[in-house]
């Protein structure tokens, strides 16, 4: 099953379980079923609560925010992640602090789907990597979409919290198999932490988010076979609040983050501080991170490729953290 089914499968699910829930968006009507196919066949099975929008990304998460602060579970997606700093106000100056600003805590069952991320040819406004712009937002919940997390788990895990939350779906995940992974590395659960390795004495710990998971494998193949260097990933479900107690058993000695966006204030960076705070005295030296290029995403693929964080830009990483 390819990731983009799974998730379908997860919404009708979540509709099917919960008669409070909604999903809203641009096009997310049959026969259209949103720009990559994610609520195909909802709203026949279910009229009424699979709602269409006008292209205002800051009116449907208002609605959607109205309908989880009055008791029911809304599922908003933006067509575009780009497009939901338009709803910048809504998620963070109204859904995220309802949660508590009332006098007592009031749970709101909020989820903003984003699909993110370059690699497709869309081009500078349609191919961004947003999640460092809502990193640190009291009551907003990040996480973000892996073929090695069952997104029907996933859904209940955010709904589960109590708070808006958004999903990050990297659009190049969407026509990969689920659980797909290299046979030199295995991969296993330890809760909401998938783990990658080849053995479990590495010279190097990778940390990335879902979309990033398939290039760092690629480079641990890379490292593994020309450089006798072996590697360990860990791809965590969500990505703020940061489980980091779940990643100490897994992390030590030279220890990298790899994230899609570009740099400066970045999910990365917080998980490096994470570290460094608990375990400075088992690392060799300050948690390295890798990034996008300073540039907007170029629409030609040869140029796109050389922006985009990658296989060989994590590969060149690991070998310059272990020389150094």
């Amino acid at each position: 099953m390819r990731v983009a089914e799974n998730l379908n499968e997860a919404l009708h699910g979540l509709l099917d379980d919960d008669p409070t829930a909604y999903v809203i968006g641009e096009d997310v009507l049959d026969p259209y079923g949103g720009a990559f196919k994610i609520t195909k066949g909802l709203s026949v099975r279910f009229p009424g609560r699979v709602i269409g929008t006008p292209i205002s990304e800051g009116a449907l998460t208002g609605v959607a925010a109205g309908l989880a602060l009055t008791g029911n579970t809304a599922v908003a997606e933006i067509m575009f992640g780009d497009f939901v700093a338009l709803a910048f106000d809504q998620i963070c100056n109204f859904a995220s602090k309802s949660v508590s600003m009332y006098g007592s805590r009031l749970p709101l069952r909020m989820i903003v789907r984003c699909p993110t991320g370059g690699g497709r040819g869309y081009g500078p406004t349609h191919s961004q990597s947003m999640q460092k712009h809502f990193i640190g937002m009291p009551g907003l919940s990040l996480y973000e979409m892996s073929p090695f997390h069952d997104n029907r788990e996933v859904l209940a895990s955010m709904l589960e919290r109590g708070e808006p939350c958004l999903f990050f779906e990297d659009k190049i995940l969407y026509t990969r198999q689920m659980g797909q992974t290299d046979p030199m590395f295995p991969v296993r659960r330890d809760g909401e932490l998938a783990i990658a390795e080849a053995d479990d004495r590495p010279d190097c710990v990778i940390i990335a988010p879902g979309g990033m998971a398939h290039r760092a494998l690629a480079a641990m193949r890379t490292l593994l076979l020309e450089d006798e260097i072996s590697c360990r990933l860990l791809v965590p479900s969500r990505l703020y609040p940061l489980d980091v107690e779940a990643l100490l058993p897994y992390v030590g000695g030279v220890v990298l983050v790899a994230e899609e966006s570009t740099a400066g204030g970045t999910w990365g960076s917080e998980v490096a501080h994470l570290l460094h705070e608990r375990v400075w005295d088992r690392l060799r030296g300050p948690v390295r991170l890798v990034h996008s290029r300073d540039s907007v995403i170029p629409t030609a693929a040869h140029l796109e490729s050389e922006v985009l964080a990658g296989e060989s830009t994590i590969h060149h990483a690991v070998r310059e953290a272990l020389r150094g």
